[in-house]
């Protein structure tokens, strides 16, 4: 089993992710912990609960704003059904 089931990208030789990817260097500059960090306990917590649960529980336990929050569940779903 890997490491990480939804790894963080890597940013394309321009420098600059799209879509809600293009959040994460904010959201770990503002946050201060790495992606990684925040896609593992997303992916964990998305097992047992709806987008806009996990999104709530990323504002009310870590402070994070809707948008950020946003970002990661919907970046992590997105690469859970691939």
């Amino acid at each position: 089993m890997p490491e990480h089931r939804v790894t963080a990208p890597t940013p394309p030789a321009d420098g600059k992710l799209k879509g809600p990817a293009s959040y994460f260097p904010s959201i770990e500059k503002t946050y201060a912990r790495p992606m990684q960090e925040w896609l593992d306990l997303v992916a964990d917590r998305l097992d047992s609960h709806r987008h806009m649960d996990v999104v709530a529980w990323l504002k009310t336990e870590h402070h994070m704003g809707h948008g950020h929050a946003n970002a990661i569940v919907a970046y992590v779903k997105s690469e859970l059904a691939r």
